[in-house]
């Protein structure tokens, strides 16, 4: 191998460059026009352009990669994780080129990357795997009558891909047909296969996974486990490991159960075998034939570098190390980074400020000036903290999660924290639900903390910085700010101008500040010629706005028709996910202003909603 492409963008992107320079291997990055000034680019030793803004047009063209590949000089192609990763019809192209792949075989993507072929050939072989249906036959009177087999609650899943996407849980069977329909719909947006399976649903489970490397020799071995557990969207948001819940001899029994299912179809290379835990029973999920995002997680374990790794095996040296020399040293848990809000909802912006990068691990690719786009997921990095103990790593993570200051849009740093502080999880005790039943408590008290800071940003965002010991007086200055959706009074001095020295201030738009005060961030507007509303209602609430850039993949309410609180009203992709937007209340569409297929921005006023007669 003497010079390898990255298929990806991104952390990911950085992430294998990096080894590959360390290794002397020569680097070409791909990029969209969205990211023709990332990380990336910058980094490798060469660029090629795709064309194109979304994944369709960009990094999901195999014709695309292939030309960069031949007109880069490149020999061998690395996928990352993500877009083409699972794709055996790429593995397959990349062969036929010539060119070296760095993943599993065609055929072990094709027996392993769709969910209804792993679970076949895992019953095959005795893995535990929870009752369901594979079938073919994808109609929905077929998939109806094997739900009413398999009993409620069950899940829905997409066949092909991961990340969460094509994935609704089911508790009632009047709920199926719609849930059918999205997930089918989602699935052929992410993945282009609308094939779907069937499963009983467990309800208070862990979702733990292992690691597994398979070299062209017949060789295999595990490297432990991480426990993958705090989900949003059934998407991870924390992966540790050890998993707190898995002992030793229960180690050994799910990493065979991972190697037998491997070697069984032929893998090489990297790949993640994920299971449901409940008590000491396991039951398969699904094999992921690639590098997962939370490997950092099982490096800091064992002190290997798994891209190295890869990049050896695939060149068809034999693994570095047999299973009885792996030892998992310590404790190691990843926070991923995301531009979202406490809502889980995607925000698209520019990056203004970034400062405080950690004394520990972090894989990112941000940068001042950035521009995160709509037409990728909201990943923006992760946090990785390595230490003797679980205890220790917690306060490490923690820490760097107050410190790190991204500022320009929304980012779930905040709410990290409080996930990691919150003492389920502290104690080890948290499941897959854990979002669900405690995400509420945790939205409600960061919204009170932040409502504490407000006095200390309006006066950093809105009093001349530097002039205030210059300008103190005893008497109060009104100040009139928004903050979210309320519009607040915040009487301060002159003086009070030298209190938020831990403030950070960025502007994102005119009259408009995002300010980080110590480890609390808001975003806070001028609202001095604005009336004094108590809760913001005005007249806004017959308009239902996007809450985020994206894409409106359906408009399921026309003019005229009557809806209820709470009914989907559109459906917008963004960041490769569907939203359902909902009626605010009762009431009778007035007029729609967008469809189906349409680019929205932020704010933008998609229907309009009136009182019902």
């Amino acid at each position: 191998m003497r010079r390898l492409l990255v298929a990806n963008r991104g952390e990911i992107a950085r992430r294998v460059l990096r080894t590959a320079r360390a290794m002397g291997i020569a680097t070409v990055a791909v990029y969209s026009e969205a990211d023709a000034q990332a990380l990336h680019v910058r980094e490798a030793g060469r660029s090629y352009g795709l064309g194109g803004n979304t994944p369709a047009e960009s990094y999901l063209r195999i014709d695309k990669l292939i030309a960069a590949a031949r007109a880069s000089g490149a020999d061998a192609v690395h996928p990352g994780y993500g877009f083409l990763s699972e794709n055996a019809d790429f593995a397959q192209a990349v062969e036929d080129a010539g060119l070296l792949w760095i993943g599993p075989p065609a055929g072990a993507i094709r027996t392993l990357g769709n969910k209804s072929r792993a679970k076949e050939l895992a019953q095959a072989r005795g893995i535990p795997c929870l009752p369901g249906y594979q079938g073919k036959d994808q109609g929905d009177e077929r998939l109806l009558a094997a739900a009413g087999e398999i009993g409620y609650p069950l899940m829905v899943k997409a066949a092909a891909g991961g990340g969460g996407r094509g994935m609704r849980l089911v508790m009632e069977a009047t709920d199926l047909p719609a849930a059918l329909r999205s997930a089918r719909s989602e699935a052929e947006s992410a993945f282009g296969s609308g094939e779907l399976l069937l499963e009983r649903a467990l309800l208070r489970p862990r979702h733990v996974e292992v690691q597994v490397f398979c070299d062209m020799h017949g060789g295999g071995i595990h490297l432990g486990e991480r426990d993958c557990s705090v989900q949003r969207r059934h998407q991870k948001l924390i992966e540790e490991s050890p998993s707190p819940a898995v002992d030793a001899a229960l180690r050994e029994r799910m990493g065979q159960c991972a190697v037998e299912l491997a070697q069984a179809a032929g893998y090489v290379g990297a790949g993640t075998v994920e299971f449901l835990l409940e008590g000491q029973d396991f039951f398969l999920m699904e094999m992921n034939t690639r590098l997962q995002v939370e490997h950092p997680v099982t490096e800091a374990l064992t002190g290997f570098d798994l891209v190295e790794w890869q990049l050896r095996v695939a060149c068809g040296e034999e693994l570095p190390r047999r299973q009885k020399e792996v030892r998992l040293n310590g404790h190691a848990i990843e926070v991923r980074l995301c531009a979202e809000d406490e809502e889980f909802r995607p925000h698209t912006g520019v990056v203004r400020h970034f400062g405080g990068e950690p004394p520990l691990r972090f894989d990112h690719a941000i940068a001042e000036g950035m521009r995160v786009s709509p037409y990728y997921d909201s990943m923006l990095g992760k946090l990785i903290a390595h230490a003797p103990t679980r205890a220790q790593a917690l306060t490490q993570l923690t820490a760097a999660l107050d410190d790190l200051r991204v500022l320009g849009l929304p980012t779930n740093r905040r709410f990290l924290a409080a996930c990691l502080r919150h003492p389920v999880f502290a104690r080890g005790e948290a499941l897959v639900p854990f979002l669900a039943e405690h995400g509420e408590e945790l939205r409600r008290e960061l919204q009170d903390e932040k409502i504490g800071y407000v006095p200390e940003a309006a006066c950093a965002a809105l009093l001349p910085q530097g002039s205030a010991p210059s300008l103190a007086s005893p008497f109060e200055r009104p100040l009139r700010v928004r903050h979210r959706d309320a519009v607040l009074d915040v009487p301060l001095r002159e003086s009070d101008g030298v209190l938020p020295s831990q403030a950070t201030v960025v502007e994102t738009g005119t009259g408009q500040w995002h300010v980080q005060v110590g480890a609390v961030d808001l975003f806070v507007a001028d609202a001095s010629f604005e009336p004094p509303e108590a809760d913001g209602a005005g007249g806004g609430a017959s308009e239902v706005r996007a809450p985020f850039n994206g894409k409106v993949i359906a408009v399921q309410a026309g003019a005229g028709s009557s809806v209820k609180k709470g009914e989907t009203l559109l459906v917008i992709e963004s960041m490769k996910l569907e939203h359902a937007l909902a009626a605010p209340r009762d009431g009778v569409v007035q007029s729609v202003h967008v469809q189906p297929g349409q680019q929205v921005a932020t704010a933008r006023v998609l229907l309009t909603l009136a009182a019902a007669a």
